[in-house]
């Protein structure tokens, strides 16, 4: 029976962020939708400020600003990105097409065709998310995308120069210093100046992430997301002091964020609850850390592993930390989580920022059945049939007209029943003569 040493103070708000966001994004949406660049101007002028005489930077104008980013953090975008785009073309060879013939003369094939034209969401807020310009951008260019917008928003008025420049070493086909719902919905539905695009990807607050939401169907989205979580799976070989670090990593990105850890030692546990409590008043992010941990931290004492991911899996968290003395059992005992960092030397940050694994990844329990973005969301797997020997197709003429006429589909029997007929003479079950006189009459 699992003990719980410290349980959270309120349940995760749903995905969608209640009825008053739903609210106020549907109008939104429904205002860009009947009067296009005029209403995304004006969400732009109330909530960011921010109207310049065009949101798509030009070429010379995202140049000046690239130019403004000390060349240090260029190469460290540049490292990165090399990261994400390595790991994403081996994901992406990974997927073949396939032509198989299943009888003589019949042909099925399936072929892997890229999106063509994707709107990345690049986040800003508070801070510059040049990371997110990664995952988006980067894959969706190795999946072959021909077409990429990106959006982020302006930072308290300025331009966020170094989201700009990932934007560009990305691959972004144009970059629109554009947030909130107001972006979303113009790269959705387009405007007079904004070619609408085939997908939306990329996280954002709980107005961009209801904004994908009601916008699916019109558009693919790469997922729906909530707040950031971590899970941390400790044994007693565990180190308090990095289990507490690695929680408040993830507590930082907001007030909302889930921070559990699973331990089979009590000794670990408690270590762990009073090295957050001693850190968390030393972080600079501390305003969004300390509600997350209070209100939504957790600390869970289990018999063992088989326990410990067991009980993760429930979770279905969308980080999963391993921090065992053999972390790779996670790997074939574990099913449902986002992503899995496995040993003290793999932390999630490194996920988040570096490493090249994609950070888009799903929430609130939705790794039951979905995993995160990579160059496979902005593929189509689509298939084919080809017929080029005529016995098989009789055959699967006199096979089709039985199977249709079992569900009462004559018009599909007759498709069935014509090839039957022309390649192997077969005769038609119905009356060809009648069927024309009642036509012609």
């Amino acid at each position: 029976m699992p003990e719980i040493l410290k349980a959270p103070r309120q349940t995760a708000p749903v995905a969608h962020g209640g009825d008053a966001v739903g609210e106020r994004v549907a109008a939104i949406i429904d205002d860009v939708r009947e009067r296009g660049d005029a209403a995304v101007r004006h969400w732009s002028a109330t909530f960011d400020k921010w109207e310049p005489e065009s949101f798509r930077l030009s070429d010379e104008r995202v140049q000046e600003i690239i130019a403004t980013v000390p060349q240090q953090v260029i190469d460290d975008i540049k490292f990165v990105q090399d990261q994400v785009r390595t790991f994403a073309r081996h994901q992406r060879a990974s997927l073949t097409d396939v032509e198989v013939e299943t009888l003589p003369g019949v042909k099925l094939g399936h072929r892997h065709l890229p999106i063509g034209r994707v709107g990345a969401y690049v986040p800003g807020g508070r801070f510059p998310l040049t990371a997110s310009a990664h995952m988006t951008i980067v894959t969706a260019k190795e999946a072959g995308v021909p077409s990429v917008m990106a959006c982020t928003p302006p930072i308290r008025g300025e331009v966020p120069a170094a989201t700009v420049a990932a934007m560009h070493l990305a691959g972004a086909d144009e970059i629109h210093l554009l947030g909130g719902v107001q972006a979303v919905a113009a790269m959705a539905v387009g405007t007079e100046t904004v070619e609408r695009v085939d997908m939306l990807a990329g996280p954002g607050n709980a107005y961009v992430a209801e904004a994908k939401r009601r916008l699916f169907g019109e558009v693919g989205i790469d997922l729906f997301a909530g707040p950031t979580e971590i899970l941390v799976i400790a044994d007693e070989h565990a180190d308090p002091f990095v289990v507490a670090v690695d929680l408040l990593s993830q507590a930082e990105h907001g007030p909302d964020s889930p921070a559990v850890l699973i331990t089979t030692s009590r000794t670990v546990a408690e270590a762990a609850l009073a090295e957050v409590e001693r850190l968390l008043p030393t972080m600079p992010t501390r305003d969004f850390a300390e509600p997350a941990w209070r209100d939504h931290g957790e600390v869970v004492v289990v018999a063992d592993l088989d326990e410990a991911f067991a009980l993760a899996d429930r979770y279905a968290s969308e980080h999963v930390e391993v921090l065992t003395e053999e972390p790779r059992r996670a790997l074939a005992q574990m099913r449902n989580y986002g992503a899995l960092f496995l040993g003290e030397g793999t932390c999630v940050s490194y996920g988040d920022k570096v490493i090249g694994t994609n950070h888009v990844l799903p929430t609130r329990g939705s790794a039951r059945y979905t995993g995160g973005l990579w160059v496979g969301k902005y593929l189509k797997t689509v298939t084919y049939q080809e017929v080029t020997d005529q016995a098989s197709s009789a055959h699967l003429g006199k096979v089709c007209g039985r199977a249709a006429r079992v569900e009462l589909f004559e018009g599909h029997a007759r498709s069935g029943d014509v090839r039957a007929a022309k390649y192997a003479g077969a005769e038609l079950p119905w009356n060809e003569s009648a069927v024309t006189a009642g036509a012609a009459s």
